[in-house]
């Protein structure tokens, strides 16, 4: 604790965005820079506590170190932060960029005045520091195992799987359908949150490593789950949870109706130079956009038509809107049910809370133009997944409406021949069920984390399923290795 007043004498200050009048006409990152004083005086603010819950489950699923290189960070030793910080999670800048912070909401200074350390903002200072130093280098793996091990795909889950399985000396070979390496961080992340030459520095550190990075190889057509098995001595199943929830209401298949995804990946690639057919592409330019989704991806398609050039933008969430502050139904260090604004929104978007969309209308060529929405009094689910409406009486309206777009959350994986081929258990999501403690599926030798593991949820679980899934490979490929000498020697 290297300045025992520190969290009475300083104020939170955070990371500064780009003013919304300027940020609004690019896809530039959000946030400007930061002095070293600036950052020293947050890294102060840390209280060391007795029982720090920022680093438990309910604050940091990787158990970041996070007192420690707070305190290194106020005394100006960013390198020996930047060793802090690897030692928990590989991919600290996805994390520094794109997590919503639970490590804050645990912070003790959360609980007695609202203004936790800015434990995100530091942390995203050191890697960046350390990338601009060069002091982010391969790590050298240890002796070669002889073994290899198939990672299927290449989100944060899979990444930090892979880097792992390398660094304790495994052949490693990451599978990508997609023709970019970086999951849903690639396509589905939009650039203003994070630019995509910070995945890619990332991987020339992999490569380095040893990891072999695959991309348009979409597993189980390509290449077969037999083959699979028969060329890698361990699989480890990171592909996401890519099927979206649809709305299926009436007017659902009007052109102008999307789901949020494909809105945004096809921007991601534009930004990085692709070009899209015109009649493929999905844009917001002068249009009336509603949102459906109240959440992080219904958010980054706030950001993004405001870019776009949208006439309006109109976000929905069927929920009530929670209360500005922490409730009392989710107490300190939970993560608090409270609204979480987005940067987005300051952009310019309207809000409407406790609405649902009943239908779309169209016109004579079968586009979309009108949302026809209803205020609810409460909208409970059913166990068979549906909704059970009670209206506001009245509480009919229209919305303008030329471009709808879907983003509420994702069902599960696809089902493909590869989980099929595989014969792994899933459950009733589609997930590929596996031992908590191994993260090993019902069938030797493969593996899952990530959103196939548990749903979709954080980058900050994903790098943790990862890194739990390839200890769990690792200790399989060791016991394996050690009963085929022992086989071979009693024979």
């Amino acid at each position: 604790m290297g300045q025992i007043d520190g969290f009475i004498k300083f104020p939170r200050h955070g990371a500064v965005a780009r003013p919304p009048e300027v940020r609004r006409g690019d896809f530039r990152e959000l946030y400007q820079e930061q002095t070293d004083s600036e950052l020293a005086e947050q890294g102060a603010r840390c209280m060391d506590c007795g029982i720090p819950y920022c680093q438990t489950d309910t604050g940091c699923p990787v158990d970041n170190l996070i007192p420690e290189w707070n305190d290194l960070v106020y005394h100006g030793q960013w390198y020996e932060a930047l060793g802090r910080l690897h030692e928990t999670n590989n991919f600290p800048e996805f994390t520094g960029w794109l997590c919503p912070a639970p490590c804050e909401s645990a912070c003790t200074l959360d609980l007695v005045e609202n203004a936790p350390v800015t434990i995100k903002n530091i942390e995203r200072n050191i890697i960046e520091r350390g990338f601009d130093e060069g002091w982010v280098e391969p790590v050298a793996p240890a002796p070669d195992t002889g073994l290899s091990v198939a990672v299927v795909g290449s989100g944060p889950a899979g990444l930090a799987a892979a880097q792992q399985m390398a660094r304790w000396g495994h052949a490693v070979t990451v599978l990508e359908k997609a023709d970019r390496i970086g999951g849903l961080l690639r396509y589905g992340i939009p650039d203003f949150k994070m630019a995509k030459f910070r995945i890619d520095r990332r991987m020339e550190q992999m490569e380095a490593e040893g990891v072999t990075l695959r991309t348009g190889v979409n597993v189980g057509e390509d290449i077969t789950a037999e083959e699979l098995r028969a060329r890698y001595d361990a699989v480890i199943l990171s592909g996401g949870a890519e099927v979206p929830r649809d709305h299926d209401v009436p007017g659902r298949d009007l052109e102008g109706v999307h789901y949020a995804m494909p809105f945004l990946t096809q921007q991601n690639r534009i930004n990085a130079g692709d070009s899209i057919a015109e009649d493929e592409r999905i844009s917001a330019e002068g249009k009336h956009v509603v949102i459906i989704g109240g959440g992080d991806t219904g958010a980054d398609c706030v950001g993004t038509s405001i870019r776009q050039g949208a006439a309006s933008v109109n976000q929905i969430n069927i929920h009530p809107e929670p209360p500005e502050e922490r409730s009392d139904k989710t107490p300190w260090p939970e993560w608090p049910y409270k609204r979480m604004d987005s940067t987005s929104h300051d952009e310019g978007c309207e809000r409407l809370w406790k609405v649902y969309i009943k239908t779309f209308e169209g016109d004579e060529s079968g586009h979309v133009r009108k949302a026809h929405a209803v205020k609810v009094k409460s909208a409970q689910r059913r166990p068979d997944g549906s909704r059970e409406l009670i209206e506001e009486p009245d509480g009919d309206f229209v919305l303008d409406a030329d471009l709808v777009l879907l983003a509420i959350g994702f069902a599960g994986p696809h089902t493909n021949p590869l989980l099929e081929g595989l014969g792994v258990e899933l459950d009733k999501r589609g997930n590929a069920t596996a031992d908590p403690a191994t993260r090993m599926t019902s069938v030797p030798g493969v593996f899952s984390a990530g959103d196939m593991y548990r749903g979709a949820s954080l980058i900050v679980w994903a790098i943790q399923d990862g890194r739990e899934a390839a200890e769990g490979a690792h200790r399989y490929l060791m016991k394996q290795r050690v009963a085929q000498r022992l086989k071979v020697t009693a024979d």
